[in-house]
């Protein structure tokens, strides 16, 4: 597959493009025929069991869970499990989120979700630890723009088919960062990107990592399973290992690429321009004003 390298913050919420559903067919076993069956026995199976109450039940919802755990129904009713479970344990990250106060987290460059796709159509969450203040921005606010994020990522159909990539900026890692990332921070960045989101990371990527990075991936070690430690890759300081994986046409001009750095503020705002995304991001319980909303529209 490839991509235009076209630069749009949009949400793409069409059918995603023929060679996608192709790709589908043939790498996570999607098959059209019995899409609606498998569907329609996994959502039997959540309420015969009920391990969990979900707010919504419809197909499109339930789709996203069997493409992150390749249409096996079992895996995929555990998958919604968790899911409700972490939101469930964590409502601090998922509950009553002004996506309009996350900004900050973008102002400083820790998260940063470039408005183009690499070449194979996956999006990139960039994480920078540089611009990272603990006292300024506490772990919290970071959880919350993440799971924000990936959720409303998850409203584009390519998103829960392809998978997504993760690049984590190491650059200045400190002790006092260190500090703060415990191993009940490493557990719950585990859950979010691995156990119980129905997001699929295809590839992370650390980049310029010192020798204090150790102490940070010993901590993450023992919460990864052979298959997740299968797709992280460590590149140091050079770039040319980096791009090996992502062409330089699809990377930010700091790792040898040809792109500006974008701010995440530009992805909340994109999303909020659209009357789709806005309802169902309310509906996960995030908070969006009226009037905000409005302006929007009438901008358009």
């Amino acid at each position: 597959m490839s991509t235009n390298n076209e630069v749009d913050p949009h949400l793409d919420l069409g059918e995603p493009p023929e060679e996608v559903i192709q790709w589908a067919k043939e790498n996570i076993h999607e098959n059209p025929d019995t899409r609606c069956q498998m569907i329609s026995d996994l959502r039997d199976m959540i309420y015969a069991r009920g391990e969990c109450t979900p707010h919504r039940s419809d197909d499109a919802f339930l789709l996203r869970f069997l493409r992150a755990r390749f249409f096996t129904i079992e895996r995929a009713h555990r998958l919604v499990v968790n899911y409700y479970d972490f939101k469930e344990n964590n409502p601090q990250f998922c509950e009553n989120i002004d996506l309009d106060k996350l900004s900050c987290t973008g102002a400083e460059k820790v998260i940063t979700v470039p408005p183009y796709r690499e070449g194979s159509g996956r999006r990139i969450m960039l994480y920078t630890v540089r611009g990272w203040n603990p006292e300024a921005i506490m772990l919290e606010e970071v959880f919350q723009a993440t799971i924000a994020i990936l959720e409303m990522a998850l409203m584009e159909e390519r998103a829960q088919i392809l998978g997504g990539i993760c690049i984590f900026d190491f650059g200045g890692l400190t002790m006092q960062q260190v500090w703060h990332l415990t191993p009940s921070f490493a557990h719950k960045i585990v859950q979010i990107m691995v156990t119980s989101f129905p997001l699929r990371i295809h590839a992370l990527h650390i980049v310029n990592q010192s020798y204090i990075f150790d102490v940070v991936y010993n901590i993450f070690k023992p919460f990864l399973n052979d298959a997740m430690k299968e797709r992280i890759f460590f590149h140091g300081e050079d770039m040319e290992s980096l791009h090996k994986h992502i062409d330089p046409k699809y990377l930010p001009e700091k790792y040898g690429g040809i792109h500006p750095e974008y701010n995440y503020r530009d992805w909340i705002e994109s999303c909020k321009e659209n009357k789709k995304i806005i309802e169902e991001m309310r509906g996960l319980g995030y908070v969006v004003s009226e009037d905000e909303v409005k302006d929007k529209a009438q901008i358009k």
